[in-house]
């Protein structure tokens, strides 16, 4: 197997993340042609997004995918809850991820430099987060982690989003409060995560490879 993309996304992060709870070695490796656009990328997944994870010549895009299909393949370590609720609650807090907090992170990054600044929509994504803390801490289960006593899929999916606007928006902007630091449910959520070594590993090497990356926005 071969994983495309690099470790600044993260939705790469949450594929290697997943991997390394089941003590699978998936480092990120180069896209085709160097980059996500390239023909010789495009002849292997049409999508042109990262990550792609190369079986034997097949390709299978798209994080979750790639997730659930590491779940189906390396089984002895599992990477959902044992039952069926549990399962469907680890699942649904990656999907608010990809539906309402990845869309906030798009328009923020266009707003870190003041000079660009549209405060207006700084203030409405302000809102927007708020929102998705309450999402997040409704749908997620009992502790330590997003669900239960091991991190899952949907840990794998909120631990980089949760980097990424710490480094992006919540010493970027007043209006954007962190709820780590809240008191709440993500506030436990992301002790247990920093409490994990696998966890905090993977978090911490994305931090420096978003921050980088970032670099370039705020210039």
């Amino acid at each position: 197997m071969e994983l495309y993309g690099a470790l600044a996304s993260p939705y790469v992060a949450r594929v290697i993340l997943f991997a390394r709870l089941k003590g699978i070695d998936l480092p990120p490796a180069e896209v085709p042609g160097g980059w996500s656009g390239s023909p010789e990328y495009k002849a292997l997944s049409p999508i042109g997004k990262i990550p792609a994870l190369n079986v034997d010549g097949q390709c299978i895009p798209e994080s979750e995918t790639i997730c659930e299909y590491l779940e189906d393949t390396y089984p002895d370590t599992p990477g959902l809850p044992a039952d069926a609720f549990g399962r469907a609650q680890s699942r649904t807090i990656s999907r608010i991820v990809d539906l309402y907090m990845s869309p906030i992170s798009s328009e923020l990054a266009r707003q870190v430099n003041p000079e660009k600044r549209d405060d207006a929509v700084v203030a409405k994504n302000a809102e927007a987060c708020a929102t998705v803390w309450t999402y997040l801490e409704h749908f997620m289960g009992d502790g330590p982690f997003a669900v239960g006593a091991e991190p899952t899929l949907g840990d794998c999916a909120l631990g980089p989003h949760m980097v990424m606007f710490k480094v992006l928006a919540f010493d970027t902007f007043d209006s954007i409060a962190d709820p780590t630091q809240a008191g709440g449910r993500l506030q436990s959520w992301w002790e247990a995560m920093q409490g994990h070594e696998v966890c905090r590993g993977l978090l911490d090497e994305y931090a420096v490879a978003f921050e980088a990356m970032m670099a370039y926005f705020r210039k």
